[in-house]
């Protein structure tokens, strides 16, 4: 395979500062019943301790792939995913993942229930930590008042809020969401990545997102890593520092996004 030539945007952490997370020449392959095929090709990047780390590219990829992989729930056929330098070997609360679909909630559990039960699950704590961590990250997310209902009396959005509530309660080292807001209307989508952001900003958590939205990679992330069509290798990675939601729908926006779909889709010449 040829390789894709790409650009390195220079971001605005420091040069010096250690990655805590290393992704080092990974392919990923899966089996179909007609042949094997590759996900990504020799992708490298690096995400540092509190980055908001988005990867965009179209359908197919990989994204969701290198996140599994990232996850310990996907092995290499060649590369390794390196956190804070030791291999990732196979899943582990340093790394919790949230999903698109939040029928992932068991629906027999109430939410403070839902909260608990990895906590408890995985022995961090006992069960009154468990309770105390689990209201307080309820609270953080505006969820204290819905503790002691089910999911079925939920929204959306609600359930979007006790997923990352169940998440970051597990205070894991990187959080990793997969098209976290993609089942959600437009509306309590746009809500969802505000409220995200106002988290982060309180709690400076790592974060590697995946979408296949230019629109919420410039808004949720402060680096961008472009994917390019199947299989997935790195076409460019760019700070996104400077925008976020105030400066939705400004001429810088909407060139970035129109940059990027270049990048993405057009001629890299």
């Amino acid at each position: 395979m040829s390789a894709v030539p790409h650009l390195i945007e220079p971001a605005s952490a420091p040069l010096a500062a250690r990655p805590l997370l290393k992704v080092e020449a990974l392919s990923l392959e899966y089996a179909t019943p007609q042949r094997l095929v590759r996900a990504t090709h020799e992708v490298d990047f690096e995400v540092l301790e509190g980055d908001r780390f988005v990867l965009l590219g179209a359908s197919g990829c990989g994204k969701s792939s290198l996140l599994k992989a990232i996850g310990g729930f996907l092995q290499p056929s060649a590369g390794r995913v390196l956190l804070d330098g030791v291999p990732v070997r196979g899943p582990g609360p340093d790394r919790i993942a949230v999903f698109q679909e939040f029928d992932q909630l068991p629906p027999w559990k109430t939410v403070l229930a839902n909260v608990e039960f990895p906590l408890l699950a995985s022995r961090r704590c006992g069960r009154a930590e468990a309770r105390e961590r689990a209201l307080l990250w309820l609270a953080k997310v505006g969820l204290a008042d819905f503790a002691h209902l089910y999911p079925h009396a939920l929204s959306g959005g609600m359930k979007a809020r006790v997923a990352i509530a169940r998440a970051l309660a597990m205070a894991p080292r990187v959080l990793l969401m997969d098209e976290p807001f993609a089942a959600l209307d437009a509306l309590t989508r746009r809500r969802m990545q505000d409220e995200l952001l106002a988290l982060w900003e309180q709690e400076r958590f790592t974060l590697i997102a995946v979408t296949h939205s230019i629109e919420e990679a410039l808004l949720l992330g402060n680096r961008v890593l472009l994917l390019s069509p199947h299989p997935g290798r790195v076409r460019a990675e760019l700070d996104a520092e400077r925008f976020g939601p105030a400066s939705l729908g400004s001429r810088e926006f909407q060139a970035q996004t129109q940059r990027i779909h270049r990048l993405l889709f057009g001629s890299m010449a």
